[in-house]
């Protein structure tokens, strides 16, 4: 059920739910979703139908974690449904408890519940702490409370810090985590065509295919990249589906379509590639500043084709 935030507005966000859930924690960052309708929905692919049929006016899904990588999910929805932009970034750090439904002991547990990417971070300590526990897949982190609660006894959830907030459990372990440090990035994603403006720690999301598959075509994909001073930030390959052996790269590179170097290295890319769709240009959630050799400037672009206007007499 979706639910509104403070005041009415007039927007909605989709978002993966139910409430408590670190995409949720994410949305909260948002300004413009003040006082806009919240619609929880049970995963990534769900979030994007709502923005293509116009349900939403935008996503929020995860699309990167510091300890597992890329959410495959995440990149092939974006991969495989056009017309979506990323329209903004943020960073939520994770930690997980184990729950269970109050005068639940820890020797009680023999089935845990919990979403694939926590129970991979929680696992060591799971291991060592529950070895003889069975896992029981679950959509969500929150979803995964949920299922706890109406199973039989002995069940416990791996939840988000803070979920006693939302649901009655006891609090069995905290911090059960394998890395203090774990962040999740979260993209938001919209249909506008609307480009924010350059901040100076920006960053550009684009799907690249090979032309085919042949040695050397990972490098000149790169190429495109490196001859322009363009700092990648992610790059994972993901299978095409349509036959063995072909591959798709989704790519964070440091840097605003409108900057020379950034928008010369894309159009280098769509020379070279039968496939180039743009994500977005976004600014950074950690707001570092994008930092490049003089040589790849825009006043350099600039006076380069300065210089070659001159000499076509243009």
């Amino acid at each position: 059920m979706a639910t509104r935030r403070k005041n009415a507005g007039s927007l909605t966000y989709s978002y993966l739910g139910p409430a408590g859930t670190f995409t949720e924690a994410a949305l909260a960052q948002v300004p413009q979703a003040v006082g806009a309708v919240w619609h929880p929905v049970s995963n990534v692919g769900e979030a994007i139908a709502d923005v293509v049929a116009g349900r939403s006016n935008a996503a929020m899904i995860a699309i990167e974690n510091s300890i597992d990588g890329g959410v495959t999910a995440a990149q092939d929805a974006l991969a495989n449904t056009p017309h979506l932009r990323i329209i903004g970034e943020y960073l939520v750090p994770v930690a997980f408890d184990v729950v269970a439904a109050p005068g639940t002991k820890l020797s009680d547990i023999t089935v845990v519940t919990a979403h694939p990417v926590a129970y991979a971070q929680c696992r060591p300590w799971l291991e060592k702490k529950l070895p003889k526990h069975a896992h029981l897949p679950a959509t969500s982190n929150v979803a995964s409370v949920v299922d706890a609660l109406a199973a039989p006894h002995g069940t416990a959830a791996i939840a988000p810090a803070g979920i006693k907030k939302h649901y009655e459990v006891d609090v069995l372990a905290a911090n059960v985590g394998a890395n203090a440090h774990a962040v999740t990035r979260f993209v938001l994603v919209s249909s506008t065509r609307e480009l924010p403006r350059p901040t100076g720690y920006d960053k550009t999301s684009i799907i690249v295919e090979l032309p085919e598959d042949r040695a050397g075509a990972l490098l000149e994909m790169l190429e495109q990249f490196a001859t322009r001073g363009v700092n990648l930030s992610l790059i994972q390959s993901r299978p095409i589906g349509d036959s063995m052996g072909r591959y798709r790269f989704v790519i964070d590179a440091d840097g605003h379509v409108r900057d020379e170097r950034m928008s010369d290295a894309l159009l280098g890319l769509r020379r070279f590639s039968p496939r180039v769709t743009f994500l977005g240009s976004y600014p950074r959630a950690d707001r570092a500043p994008v930092t490049h050799a003089d040589q790849y400037s825009d006043k350099k672009f600039r006076d380069a084709r300065a210089w070659l206007d001159d000499i076509l007499g243009a």
